[in-house]
């Protein structure tokens, strides 16, 4: 178990002394915080959330095991030839978008498919003209790639009316298929699911002890609602506090991050013990403003990335360097899923239901991995399209 940072020594013993006034509520209930201002407690304070922590823990030791078997499809149609993709992204620097995005490129490959990935770069227009720009090629099927459809109605209604199938990846909340929008299916794994095991590796890791920046993208509304279910999370413990809501969208992650940081730990020192950050880049951009401060890199602040788990951030927790876990999204499987399902749209089939399992990725258990994906997925694929 980690420990949180203890206070300075004129605090300490400013406490020391105020716990002595108070020795009768203190045999009770031990030297509790004050206000969101005042000081933090050490590892060694009494449990914030006894059985939230204990059901916590639980979940975080199953979200840790690895060697799970393959448990998505294993039968569907065979694969249709001669199909061309596109994959309209969000933004390839956003990790996640381009890591799912070349396990669609891969899996492509071995189905006998062409792929052509169109970059939005992060901007409504960008994301717009990419949208416009994949209709007008009338591929075969267009992957919206981690950007909400609506902000391309006509250009996904019109789509719809060419019967290019539609498949999403972190399009929408929920996974499966959607009418308003119109979605063959949507490839993610459950946003309450990795929401609430972030927030309980927190209770968990804290014991039920933490001050808490959580980082978000507002912009995107499965990132927005990724980070309410976190709140609302970590709230079931009564001794989380949730020092702050960033707000940086992540096109200007790299710029605005490193400033961030710097104010934050101005502001709240000692009291900051854990991170969440719904996207694992920030933690990237966010390890030059902790480096410059004097922070070690093996915390605190503990910080977990609540997506995407690409190689850089399996690098710094591995590392010990400004992370020390994420919740990886199965990108290389997810684009897999993706081919997978537009096979399914093109051969008049239903969509496969499949949805991946989280997992929670630690110093501990990755050993030295760069990503993570059930095992298994590519020969389950293969043999299902006859590959």
């Amino acid at each position: 178990m980690h420990r949180i940072r203890k206070a300075a020594p004129a605090v300490r013993t400013a406490r020391l002394a105020s716990c002595a006034l108070l020795a009768t509520a203190a045999a009770l209930i031990g030297c509790e915080r004050g206000s969101s201002g005042g000081t933090e407690e050490t590892a060694t304070a009494p449990n914030g959330c006894p059985a939230v922590h204990a059901r916590a823990r639980e979940a975080v030791t199953r979200a840790q095991r690895t060697g799970i078997p393959w448990q998505g499809p294993t039968s569907g149609p065979e694969a249709v030839s001669g199909k061309a993709i596109v994959y309209v992204a969000q933004t390839m620097t956003n990790p996640g978008v381009a890591g799912a995005a070349n396990g669609v490129r891969d899996a492509a490959r071995a189905i006998g498919w062409n792929v052509r990935v169109i970059d939005g770069g992060g901007t409504p227009a960008g994301i717009q003209a990419a949208m416009s720009e994949a209709v007008a090629l009338r591929p075969s099927g267009i992957v919206i790639g981690g950007f909400d459809p609506d902000s391309t109605a006509q250009q996904a209604a019109r789509a719809n009316a060419l019967r290019i199938p539609l498949v999403g990846w972190h399009a929408v909340p929920e996974p499966g298929p959607s009418r308003q929008p119109d979605l063959f299916t949507n490839v993610t794994t459950r946003v309450q699911d990795v929401a609430r095991i972030s927030a309980q590796w927190i209770i968990s890791d804290s014991d039920g002890r933490a001050g808490v920046v959580l980082i978000t993208d507002a912009s995107i509304p499965f990132a927005r609602n990724k980070s309410d279910l976190i709140r609302k999370e970590l709230t079931s413990c009564q001794g989380v506090r949730l020092l702050s809501v960033k707000n940086i969208p992540i096109p200007d992650a790299s710029s605005r991050t490193p400033r961030e940081i710097s104010s934050l730990l101005s502001r709240f020192r000692d009291r900051w013990t854990h991170s969440v950050a719904i996207n694992d880049l920030y933690f990237a951009d966010a390890a030059p403003a902790f480096r410059a401060a004097g922070e070690k890199g093996s915390g605190p602040p503990f910080n977990i990335g609540a997506g995407d788990g690409d190689p850089s951030a399996f690098q710094r927790v591995n590392s010990r360097q400004y992370q020390a876990a994420t919740v990886p999204e199965p990108l290389s499987l997810q684009g897999w899923q993706i081919v997978d399902e537009f096979n399914r749209a093109f051969s008049g089939r239903p969509p496969s239901g499949y949805v991946a399992p989280v997992h929670i990725a630690t110093a501990a258990n990755s050993e030295g991995a760069t990503t993570w994906d059930p095992s298994g997925y590519r020969e389950a694929y293969r043999k299902i399209w006859g590959k």
